[in-house]
């Protein structure tokens, strides 16, 4: 065969393939996520193996663990107890709270470590939805959006680096920088969860977070699955309300998204691969069925590829120890 073009040339050995390698992946790319309660014990999460619900002194020292790996950043999800969970979600916003104490502990024990919260109501809700529940089953939303306004200032006060609404309620973003804006915390960016969807791939979060809706479920404010332009609005409004970055959630089943806002805005794009795409790996490998080292990696490389600059992943701390 007269062949003048040969591509399997660029691939014949380890060197070439590393000076051709088109994505890149690194603990710097990755974000992790981190459960915590209230207390002093670390409770093991039956329904993400290796996960844990961490007592602050258990947080501090995971995520230290972690940041000596090289990963930058931590995301914080409380499991708040059932007690101070009311219909106004008072406790989101509640200066001496478990979030805002966690933050203070991180901050302390880790100066460089970049500490990111989660602004949505579902931990703090005795209705377990994202936004405040009318009498009717509504999920309201600008009254929504008035709390976790107050939340964020919350987590700022005690020294958050980025808030990241989860919630998909309209608007949130400008009135969310608007707050922040107003009383000097210009400094504090917004990571918007811009194209949330209303998966399946949740479940096992919820079960970490005892988070799930009491009656209906989240398909009002969480995006249809069969959808992608909507997701190029839901970006176009973000950016313009002064998002600083832009969420696709859940990563794995969603690349195409993770795509089209990567072609679509110059803010950068972060990732959720969320519990169910880590619960999958982790049961396939359990069973034998899989290797779970070269299926996390394809995984994350895969998001990567298809643009995201940041991925939140349950695998951060554990990658990073195995990467190099």
């Amino acid at each position: 065969m007269h062949l003048p073009i040969r591509p399997r040339r660029n691939r014949q050995s380890p060197a070439i393939r590393d000076l051709v390698r088109e994505t890149e992946l690194t603990p710097g790319h990755l974000i992790y996520p981190l459960f915590l309660q209230e207390g002093s014990e670390n409770t093991p999460i039956a329904s993400m193996p290796g996960c844990t619900r961490w007592s602050i002194p258990g947080l501090v020292k995971e995520a230290g663990e972690a940041h000596a790996l090289g990963v930058p950043a931590v995301v914080l999800f409380p499991r708040i107890p059932d007690e101070l969970k009311t219909r106004g979600a008072e406790a989101c916003h509640a200066d001496d709270g478990l979030v805002p104490r966690a933050i203070r502990a991180l901050k302390s024990a880790h100066p460089t470590l970049t500490v990111i919260t989660d602004v949505a109501l579902d931990p703090y809700n005795s209705d377990g939805h994202d936004g405040l529940v009318a009498d009717d089953g509504r999920i309201l939303n600008d009254e929504t959006v008035a709390v976790l306004c107050q939340q964020a200032l919350c987590h700022a006060r005690a020294g958050a680096d980025i808030v990241s609404p989860s919630d998909m309620m309209d608007g949130r973003v400008a009135a969310l920088r608007a707050a922040l804006d107003a009383v000097g915390f210009q400094a504090v960016s917004i990571m918007s969860y811009t194209a949330k969807y209303a998966s399946a791939y949740y479940g096992p979060f919820r079960g970490a977070l005892d988070s799930a809706p009491k009656a209906g479920d989240k398909k009002t404010y969480q995006m249809d699955p069969a959808n992608s332009r909507e997701a190029l609005r839901e970006a176009a409004l973000d950016e313009a309300e002064g998002a600083d970055i832009l969420m696709v959630k859940p990563a794995g089943p969603y690349l195409d998204i993770i795509s089209k806002l990567r072609a679509s805005t110059t803010l950068p794009i972060a990732a959720y691969q969320v519990s169910g795409e880590y619960l999958m790996i982790k049961a396939g490998a359990a069973g034998g069925w899989i290797d779970e080292t070269k299926i996390m990696n394809e995984s994350l490389i895969g998001i990567r590829r298809a643009g995201a600059d940041m991925i939140l992943t349950y695998f951060a701390k554990q990658w990073s120890a195995s990467w190099r």
